[in-house]
């Protein structure tokens, strides 16, 4: 059984919980409920489920503890993974269950036996569903535009598959290297060009990069995000395949010789990543900290569109905190003052990370460059310059003596980098927060077009 991926629907959006009498199914050999929304504990019925080889309910919001005895001593953590408050063997990732008093046992098995009858009445109904529909749907016409309650998501890709569309992992089809794993140009069989990231689960912290990189791009959406289209999964391999990005990363188009970027475009670029942040911070249920904001991770598609990528790092806070805290570093020049020395994150340290990257779009300069030490950093530099001259300090391709526009142009960056100084003050409680840094920048653009058409009219 698997209503994971089949004719009618995959990622199902089933709601319930699994039903104790499922244990009776005694010739179940495979069982894929993954990717639905799914409540409630797994049954421990399910343990005498001897034939039982595969089973997969990843990516639910599941409870309790997880059954360790019959076919679950063959399951690993992959099983499980993305689940609400699963508790049970060490060997499946979870926590160890607390003592439950005998009083909250009967108020969850009252609870159990509430999910139990919803849950055997939904699954009924859809397994109803698809026996109807593969028995009798093409018989009497039915369309595949017909107004399901169940969504259609892409389904998974095989190893194979992927091996073939990036010609076996070529080193010429290699688009870059990053800290869990590298990203590859591929084709695949109906002619769509993806980017395939193969995670190296060699590398510490790279099976919990994919997880969490699944668990965020399958909840968010935004023309700023970079989109997955999909993943590929075992024990041993793990890969996201992701919208590809023809005109590759801002990194690339900054230190490159054969690429430029005018102001406008430097300024547009910087929008679409605040609009992008502003989503992360205030657009979903959950403020999501991007955590390792910086140029390599912003990839411009055939219109010069910014996405941002790379989601290794990210932090979900919860409903009732603003700030949580960390043990893994993103990269050094970037980070808060609080993220580096204390592992305090909060959306405050995106927004310094962003301000960094705002000095070095129009500086040309990675904080991290050799030129900095103890006694110099890109932001001191920055701060320095404003005073004593900041067309010193900015990319000379960008802003020269003789250019038709010097003042407009040097008029807007002193603008910009005023809001990049804003967003990297030492205290979080003193930096702007993105949506009005959002709607300053494009009141900086309005300006510095306006500037322009004076000039031209």
């Amino acid at each position: 059984v698997d209503l994971s991926t089949n004719q009618f629907s995959a990622h199902n959006r089933l709601q319930g919980s699994i039903p104790e009498s499922i244990g009776k199914m005694v010739s179940l050999e495979s069982l894929d409920l993954s990717h639905n929304f799914l409540f409630g504990s797994v049954p421990m019925s399910m343990e005498n489920l001897r034939y039982l080889r595969h089973f997969n309910v990843s990516f639910n919001n599941l409870i309790g503890e997880v059954p360790s005895r019959g076919p679950f001593i063959n399951f690993t953590a992959e099983s499980f993974i993305a689940n609400q408050a699963l508790c049970g063997a060490q060997r499946f990732h979870v926590p160890p269950c607390p003592h439950i008093s005998a009083h909250r046992s009967r108020t969850k098995k009252v609870r159990q036996t509430i999910y139990i009858l919803l849950g055997m009445i939904i699954a009924m109904g859809v397994l109803s569903f698809g026996f109807f529909y593969l028995r009798y749907g093409k018989k009497d016409g039915l369309s595949s535009g017909a107004n399901l309650s169940l969504v259609v998501m892409p389904e998974r890709i095989s190893y194979f598959e992927l091996l073939k569309a990036t010609n076996g992992y070529s080193e010429s089809n290699l688009l870059g290297t990053g800290s869990f794993g590298s990203v590859y140009r591929g084709t695949l069989d109906d002619g769509r060009v993806v980017a395939a990231k193969v995670f190296n689960l060699q590398v510490e912290g790279a099976f919990r990069s994919f997880d969490v990189e699944c668990e965020v791009l399958r909840n968010l959406r935004h023309r700023n995000l970079t989109g997955v289209i999909t993943s590929c999964s075992n024990p041993e391999f793990k890969a996201l395949v992701l919208e590809f990005m023809p005109n590759g990363s801002l990194e690339k188009w900054l230190y490159s010789h054969n690429y430029f970027l005018n102001l406008m475009q430097r300024l547009d670029i910087l929008i679409d990543v605040a609009c992008a942040l502003q989503y992360l911070h205030c657009g979903y249920s959950t403020p999501v900290i991007h955590c390792d904001l910086k140029p390599s991770n912003v990839l411009l598609d055939q219109d010069m569109v910014a996405h941002l990528s790379d989601f290794g790092l990210t932090k979900l806070l919860a409903e009732d905190n603003s700030i949580t805290y960390t043990e893994t570093l993103a990269t050094l020049g970037y980070l808060a003052p609080e993220y580096g020395l204390e592992g305090l994150v909060s959306t405050k340290c995106d927004t310094y990370s962003f301000g960094i990257m705002m000095m070095e779009v129009f500086t040309r300069t990675k904080p991290n460059s050799e030129m900095f030490g103890e006694n110099l950093s890109l932001k001191s530099w920055v701060t320095n310059s404003v005073l004593d001259g900041l067309a010193h300090v900015i990319d000379a391709n960008l802003l020269k003596e003789n250019d038709e526009y010097f003042v407009e142009k040097l008029s807007c960056i002193a603008s910009i980098m005023k809001v990049a100084l804003d967003c990297t003050m030492e205290s979080p409680r003193e930096r702007s927060n993105i949506q009005d840094v959002l709607v300053v920048l494009k009141k900086i653009k309005l300006q510095y077009l306006s500037a322009l058409h004076s000039r031209t009219s």
